[in-house]
């Protein structure tokens, strides 16, 4: 059973970082996304967009070669690196990950042998730098095959759906009749990670730090296209750097009570069932989730409004 998070909605307008004139490039948070392949490009768009549209200040794609041209073409917001399968990808990738807040690994990555070997490096690499991680998608497939690559770093998030979810039970060795997508189940599994984060998106979506297991039942539209679940981790990504600088300049109460990891994962569920259901109230069965970005200005305006009353 998961805990009482009915105070959670009031961790989420304090989440955003002030905007103020004294201020440069780069406080709001810069984004890294790992993915985007020949055959995958909306997926890495729908993720760094998505970060920049909740107030990232820059998003970074790198991808494939052949993905490149075609994501530069979805938008000249985004910085994108055709680095993902060159020789020296490992290199020419960790070494901008100084400048991240936070990375995003899996959305249109592809599972191909070579493309797997180089994120496990380049985890590694985040890793030793103590860059938050959100990994999702194709990264979550590299977890299943090694799990230790995340084991134990509790800056990380995986945001499996359920399916994803109990593959990865069952890679982690945990008795496969035991499963039983509730909170039990996920704060179990994130325990036999080393209290790495995880967000289960389900009918409602179940997140646990280990310590804690919470849930998120915001209405959302019942249409399932995808790039949803891409929408949903380029806004764990930003929310989650900003609820771990938040924590390093004394944190409020709520997310001393909660944690970086639980806060995040509330408002980057809040966001994209809102955003689902909004796009979902308006066009139906022919919502896509280019429909769903429309939204985030609307419902990033509304997280934010308790914040913006209590200051006025």
């Amino acid at each position: 059973m998961s805990e009482d998070g009915s105070q959670l909605p009031e961790c989420v307008p304090h989440l955003f970082p002030e905007l103020t004139a004294e201020k440069h490039k780069g406080q709001a948070g810069r984004v890294g996304v790992i993915g985007g392949s020949e055959e995958y490009t909306g997926a890495p768009y729908f993720a760094a967009v998505t970060a920049m549209k909740v107030g990232a200040d820059q998003a970074h794609v790198f991808c494939a070669k052949d993905a490149s041209v075609v994501i530069k073409s979805y938008s000249p917001d985004l910085i994108v690196h055709p680095t993902l399968d060159g020789k020296t990808a490992e290199k020419d990738i960790s070494s901008l990950f100084e400048r991240l807040s936070v990375l995003i690994v899996g959305p249109g990555l592809g599972r191909t042998d070579a493309t797997l070997k180089t994120v496990e490096s380049l985890i590694k690499a985040a890793r030793e730098l103590e860059l938050p991680i959100v990994i999702d998608a194709d990264g979550l497939w590299l977890v299943n095959q090694k799990p230790e690559v995340i084991k134990g770093y509790q800056k990380a998030i995986l945001t499996p759906n359920l399916m994803e979810a109990k593959r990865l039970w069952i890679a982690l060795k945990l008795p496969e009749d035991q499963w039983d997508k509730k909170a039990a189940s996920v704060k179990k599994m994130s325990q036999q990670l080393g209290n790495v984060g995880l967000i289960v998106k389900g009918p409602r979506d179940i997140f646990s730090d280990g310590v804690r297991v919470l849930e998120s039942s915001e209405e959302f539209g019942l249409k399932r296209c995808g790039g949803q679940g891409d929408i949903m981790s380029g806004a764990v990504g930003v929310f989650y750097s900003w609820a771990l600088q938040m924590e390093k300049e004394n944190a409020n109460a709520v997310l001393k009570k909660f944690g970086p990891v639980c806060c995040a994962a509330y408002a980057a569920s809040l966001l994209t069932r809102r955003c689902s259901r909004l796009a979902f109230e308006e066009l139906g069965r022919s919502m896509l989730a280019s429909d769903m970005l429309k939204k985030i200005p609307q419902v990033v305006n509304e997280m934010q409004g308790t914040l913006s009353k209590k200051k006025s």
